[in-house]
């Protein structure tokens, strides 16, 4: 029985490129790709794919929400993080979202194909260069605490990025269903938690958190 795959990135070169790649291998089949989380999660609920290669990076939804959602829909869908970054921060967050392995994008074809066996297998994979990144982060004392970040809601986080994005009120509360004092409320509690005054200043946190990039 083949591998049921759903790939979701950003950029539509690296999806064609994954497509080509992984369905070359005889026990995979890429059932669809998705440009960014919330996509991926509307696809994942009708196609129930067996394991979704995500990015981290991505706007509208990033990986780390999106993967958060999709282990709550508990369909026994397996999430390998690609990425091409291999911070501790990345890694740390994805990993707790759910994800059940996290290789970077410089990895070797055979080694993705190996990844995709694996967490579809109910097993973990990380690769060295994973392994290496968070075994150095254990030894050295973090320089900033993620606790402000962390004790936003998944809902707070996915305003956050929307807010950081350049997306206006109305524009938000389409996107996720919600009235715009709904979002309103949501935007003040995020201002209060993570004492920040301006629109300004969320964007630039929302980037030193790297919860969006400048290139998106």
């Amino acid at each position: 029985m083949k591998i049921k795959i759903l790939l979701v990135d950003d950029h539509e070169i690296v999806l064609d490129g994954l497509r080509s790649i992984l369905e070359k291998e005889p026990d995979f089949t890429v059932i669809a790709t998705a440009s960014n989380g919330r996509e991926a999660i509307s696809i994942a609920k009708k196609l129930k794919p067996d394991v979704v290669v995500m990015d981290v990076n991505m706007p509208g939804l990033n990986g780390v929400d999106a993967t958060t959602q999709l282990k709550a829909l508990e369909l026994d869908i397996k999430v390998l993080t690609l990425s091409a970054h291999i911070h501790d921060k990345h890694i740390s967050r994805m990993i707790k979202a759910g994800a059940s392995g996290y290789i970077p994008k410089s990895s070797a074809v055979k080694e993705l194909s190996e990844a995709i066996r694996t967490v579809a297998n109910n097993k973990t994979y990380l690769s060295q260069k994973v392994m290496d990144s968070v075994f150095q982060y254990m030894k050295e004392k973090p320089e900033h605490s993620d606790t402000s970040f962390m004790s936003l809601s998944m809902r707070e986080r996915e305003i956050l990025q929307l807010i950081a994005e350049g997306k206006m009120t109305k524009e938000i509360s389409d996107i996720l269903n919600l009235s715009e004092s709904t979002v309103n409320t949501h935007r003040q509690k995020i201002m209060k938690k993570l004492n920040l005054h301006t629109i300004a200043d969320l964007t630039k946190y929302a980037i030193s958190q790297e919860l969006i990039s400048l290139n998106i």
